[in-house]
């Protein structure tokens, strides 16, 4: 039986891992608290701002988490292109496990929700935000780390699209060459 104390932080991810899979309007708050095992009065307890401000803190939390191990990677790795290619694999491998539903949880929520909530684009453009920091830090240029985020983001919705990793190997091989050639 789940702690008491837990029940805010289990609606969080729960939330997180279905706004993912399946977007932010598909999500109903009824499937959250049943799959994340919380009685339904939790739901307002926890989030007065209901399903925008539980969508915005999903967002922030699976960000952090991608955040945290986007700089395990790269710090574990000298070479910056090598090390952007295994975080490349291991969005790969994540798509597999997943057949294909689990994208970028940050992606899936901005296309479905940014435009129409201020709470939930913000949370999306700090998750990005840190997300390039992260990279800039690594590759030295705020504009490269711009064109490697975009490129993965932008393989990562394709390879779903497609049901295909092609997407993610095609950047992940590219990476190299970017990162080596000064900009124009």
């Amino acid at each position: 039986m789940p702690r008491r104390t837990d029940t805010r932080q289990r609606v969080v991810r729960t939330a997180a891992r279905l706004f993912r899979d399946q977007g932010y309007h598909a999500t109903g708050l009824n499937q959250v608290l049943t799959e994340g095992g919380a009685p339904k009065g939790s739901l307002y307890f926890h989030f007065p701002n209901g399903k925008e401000q539980l969508a915005a803190e999903a967002v922030s939390l699976a960000g952090n988490d991608i955040r945290d191990d986007l700089a395990a990677v790269l710090d574990a790795e000298p070479d910056p292109a090598k090390a952007l290619s295994h975080v490349v694999e291991r969005l790969g491998a994540n798509l597999l496990a997943s057949d294909y539903r689990s994208g970028c949880p940050v992606a899936t929520v901005a296309l479905d929700a940014a435009a129409d909530s201020e709470p939930i684009r913000r949370a999306c453009e700090d998750v990005y935000a840190s997300w390039h920091a992260v990279i800039a830090a690594r590759v030295g240029d705020d504009d490269v780390a711009t064109v490697v985020l975009a490129a993965i983001e932008g393989a990562l919705l394709l390879a779903r699209t497609r049901r295909s990793l092609a997407p993610l190997h095609a950047v992940a091989a590219r990476l190299g060459v970017l990162l080596e050639r000064p900009a124009p």
